[in-house]
């Protein structure tokens, strides 16, 4: 099966990969598509919920299936992805993969500007423990940069370079 026309944006929880995907949508002809909201429709309730009520094995699950439904169904789409949808095993059948690279600092200065930071750091529970997050920030970041396509440093920039970038690289 040839690769589609998809661009996948990857990388850490908080790095921006719903903002990225929005505005790349406004400069672009393509759709978007989230994987964390499309899991969160089907199972009618947050990925938290989902996380502590059926753990992260269950949850991982339900992204491999997801990036099944990816691969067979979506073409012309630009696809925000959780932090951890990078280990799909299809993920060069759905798409480019883009890697927005940020520090982990980057990511926090970046979150707490956002006017919903509160909002922003409930909704990952995995930021609670600032510890626990650069470690598990500090061991994904070397995969991030295996599984991409392309590298896009995202830190401290405008959203509209940001596309550019991207645009230009694809």
């Amino acid at each position: 099966m040839e690769r589609k026309n998809n661009i996948i944006l990857i990388g850490f929880m908080g790095v921006g990969k719903g903002t990225t995907a929005r505005a790349l949508v406004k400069a672009s002809d393509y759709f978007a598509i989230d994987t964390d909201d499309l899991i969160e429709s089907i199972e009618k309730r947050t990925i938290k919920k989902i996380f502590k009520k059926e753990g992260e094995a269950y949850f991982r699950n339900l992204e491999k299936k997801c990036a099944l439904w990816l691969e067979k169904n979506v073409d012309n789409t630009i696809i925000s992805t959780g932090g951890g949808f990078f280990r799909q095993e299809n993920i060069h059948n759905i798409g480019k993969v883009i890697y927005l690279e940020s520090s982990f600092e980057g990511i926090l200065r970046r979150i707490n500007k956002s006017p919903n930071a509160k909002a922003k750091l409930r909704k990952r529970p995995l930021l609670k423990d600032l510890k626990e997050g650069k470690k598990l920030y500090e061991q994904r970041v070397e995969d991030y940069k295996k599984v991409a396509d392309v590298i896009v440093n995202v830190e401290d920039k405008d959203i509209e370079d940001i596309v550019k970038d991207i645009l230009g690289k694809i």
